[in-house]
């Protein structure tokens, strides 16, 4: 009976030890709610980018990658609590997410609390690696100032005016800064500043003040749209005609869901994070064509980044030698690191991932459900100059 209750013992806490071998990440992010859409391919991401990174394994020096995910149905007190619960109950060695830029505030204080690493993806707004950051975020997806400074070289230009609307929260007003900013550096100023609350579906108001703004300057007019999830007012507002004033609508790239909507653009310029025919290495043609066995479609944009979160995590846990938190800051700061993006680069100073955008030109084209960004040209880590906003 001693024996027997001996081997109980021994086997259960070699279970235990062989469950506390495994290496724990949390994916905290928007599963359900109105961004339900970009989560999905951001954790479709994460997982073949640590798939990719292990070469199938899914393990890092014999030991099991497991993911928890938990989600915050984009709510920031939900993030602010899930993210407690998986450093604190679940005990796990870092944390990937959210979709949001106002959940990924509230969770930012709580990584500095567990002193463990989280890594943003896709959250997009400045604040983040800005004046909210802490030593223990990482981002690898892009930051407001990417997208801005991206669409600020593509659409700038001699006796060029542009007017600006976007959503009135962290993504918008972040995005609407950085690209005012943007802007100044290339001799333009905006012209007129509209923000409309998230869940907006009458644009008329607000459309009728741009047009005012900019009806009466002389010169090349647009207007940039800055626009997260559903209800993207670039249909409604064409509807309205602002061409009669000479106004041009322009904006970034998007979910190929949304870039059905461009189709009414040909011919327009901006920048973009990712479209799948655009970069040309081998971790992309392996996404595009592993995701198009596997799903049936193309990968889309927070597919990308949600796989180059998954490659930064193995590589970084590889490079640390551990999953120790501080091996695992020294290790990342400055790390490169292959992405299907190409190369990225955590930045030491703020840990923001320094990466290409794309500037495109909208192509439409029969049997394509949406529109094509076909590609200008790269605009590379040295082409972006991104401000360092935490000092």
């Amino acid at each position: 009976m001693k024996r027997t209750l001996l081997a109980g013992m021994v086997s259960a806490l070699a279970l235990a030890s062989a469950a506390a071998a495994d290496i724990k990440i949390a994916h905290v992010y928007g599963k359900t709610g109105p961004f339900e859409a970009y989560a999905k391919q951001s954790h479709d991401g994460l997982m073949l980018g640590l798939e990719y990174a292990t070469g199938g394994t899914m393990e890092i020096d014999g030991e099991k990658i497991v993911v928890i995910e938990k989600d915050t149905q984009l709510k920031p007190e939900n993030g602010r609590a899930l993210l407690e619960e998986a450093y604190g109950d679940d005990e796990v060695d870092l944390a990937v997410g959210p979709v949001s830029s106002g959940v990924a505030l509230a969770m930012l204080p709580v990584a500095e609390e567990y002193e463990k690493i989280l890594i943003v993806e896709p959250a997009v707004a400045d604040s983040i690696t800005g004046e909210n950051w802490n030593r223990y975020i990482f981002r690898t997806g892009r930051n407001s100032s990417q997208d801005a400074v991206s669409n600020a070289i593509a659409l700038a230009g001699e006796n060029v005016h542009i007017a600006t609307l976007a959503q009135d929260y962290a993504f918008g007003r972040d995005g609407i800064a950085a690209f005012k900013e943007a802007l100044e550096g290339e001799g333009v100023e905006i012209a007129h500043e509209e923000y409309v609350p998230t869940d907006t579906t009458d644009f008329t108001a607000a459309a009728e003040r741009i047009f005012n703004a900019m009806k009466d300057l002389d010169g090349d007019k647009k207007l940039f749209i800055i626009w997260a999830g559903g209800g993207n007012p670039m249909s409604k507002i064409q509807a309205m005609d602002p061409s009669r004033f000479g106004i041009e609508i322009a904006t970034g790239g998007n979910i190929l869901a949304a870039m059905s909507a461009y189709k009414e653009f040909p011919g327009m310029e901006g920048a973009t994070y990712y479209y799948y025919e655009i970069p040309n290495n081998p971790v992309n043609d392996w996404l595009v064509e592993t995701h198009q066995e596997r799903f049936d479609a193309p990968p889309d944009f927070f597919t990308a980044g949600g796989m180059a979160a998954g490659i930064a995590v193995v590589e970084a846990i590889k490079k640390a030698g551990s999953t120790d938190t501080e091996a695992l800051i020294e290790a990342m700061e400055g790390m490169e690191w292959e992405t299907p993006k190409g190369t990225m680069r955590f930045r030491p100073e703020d840990h923001q991932a320094m990466q290409s955008m794309y500037h495109f030109k909208i192509k439409v084209e029969d049997g394509v459900e949406w529109a094509i960004p076909e590609l200008v040209r790269e605009l590379t880590i040295d082409d972006l100059p991104i401000p360092i906003r935490n000092q």
